[in-house]
Order: C-alpha cells, then structure tokens, then sequence
C-alpha cells in the first residue's frame, strides 16, 4: 500500500523463541461445530502451560465477541474471519508462541489463504467427528435450532464443510478421549521439534 514502510525490529522471532526455549508455530483446529475443537485445543494449552511453553488460544467464539464482532456467517463473512485470523496468528507467531486457533474454518481455500499467511509453522489439525456424533453432543443447541430451520448456513447442513486432504494431524474424536488427542498433538510438537522435554 501507499506511504506504508514495514519497519524491522532489533528483537527478533528467533530471539523471543530463544527465552522462550519453543519453536513458535499455529496449531490450527478445523472441524464441525461440536466436533471438539475447542474442547481439545484448550486440553493441549493446558498440558502445554503445565510443561512450561509460552501459548496462546484464539477461539472461534470469542474473537466474534470482540475483533470479528463486525462479521457474521455468510460465505465472505466466514473468509473475512479467517483471514483476520490468519493474520493476526502470523503476528503470535513472530512473537514465539506456540497459537492455537479454534475454527470451523469449512473451506479449503480458506485455510490455504491461513497456511500461505502464516508460512511453514501453519499445522492443521483435523478434529475429525461425524455430523451425527457432533449433532448428539449439540454443546450450544445450535444443531436442534439449525435441523428446525431456525439458523441458516449451519456447515455441514446448509452451508458445507470441506473436510482437510492431508492435514499435518487427524484426530478421530470417536477412538480416543480428550487428554488421549491432546497427547496425540503434543506428541507431534515434540517430534517436530517445537518443544523440548
């Protein structure tokens, strides 16, 4: 843009990762409403914090209440969340943390437009659970209000989710608990080389 100048800073990403003793990286959880997203995610910043890493959790629900609080759930709504999102991440990202983002995220080319923003250190996480199981669980009621007609482009109803092709991690919420998925991801971190123990 016109009359904009990038300016460097003397401290670096590397600097802050450094004091930090972690690889700073976005951990981003996809899924239905319901799937487990949230649920999960909060788990691996709980291990992660008792183990002494530096994190941060954007989730869904709370950046409408404040950042996003503009966008609703239209299809240019959904990729202006995103791509905010995105941007702000690649900003927790350079200041060394590990960030977790918990959102539906239904299409592909959105979370292609987050992994471009965000750079090598973008992981997707794939909370992989059935429409029926996350339609059982309902946390919000929102599948009941959706299935009578009273919430329109409800992903995975009227409005669709574009399941990951090859995600760098697939939970299948189904065959393992919540603490049992988060080891799985920290697991991932530890053989990745974002954290050390």
């Amino acid at each position: 843009m016109k009359n904009l100048v990038w300016h460097p800073h003397k401290v670096t990403r590397k600097d802050r990762e450094k004091i930090k003793n972690q690889k700073s990286c976005v951990l981003w959880f996809t899924g239905l409403s319901g799937s487990g997203k949230s649920t999960i995610a909060n788990e691996v910043e709980n291990q992660l914090n008792n183990m002494g890493f530096h994190t941060y959790l954007l989730d869904g629900d709370n950046i409408r209440h404040g950042l996003n609080k503009d966008l609703g759930f239209s299809d240019s709504d959904r990729k202006e969340n995103i791509r905010r999102i995105s941007e702000v991440s690649k900003l927790f990202v350079d200041s060394g943390l590990i960030t977790l983002t918990a959102f539906i995220s239904p299409f592909r080319e959105d979370r292609q437009q987050a992994r471009d923003i965000i750079g090598e250190d973008f992981i997707e996480v794939f909370i992989d659970t059935p429409f029926e199981e996350c339609a059982k669980r309902d946390p919000k009621g929102l599948y009941k209000k959706a299935l009578n007609g009273e919430i329109k482009n409800f992903t995975g109803l009227d409005s669709p989710y574009e399941p990951p092709i090859n995600p760098e991690i697939h939970i299948k919420t189904l065959e393992c608990n919540v603490e049992e998925c988060a080891k799985r991801i920290i697991e991932f971190l530890k053989e990745k080389g974002y954290v050390n123990v």
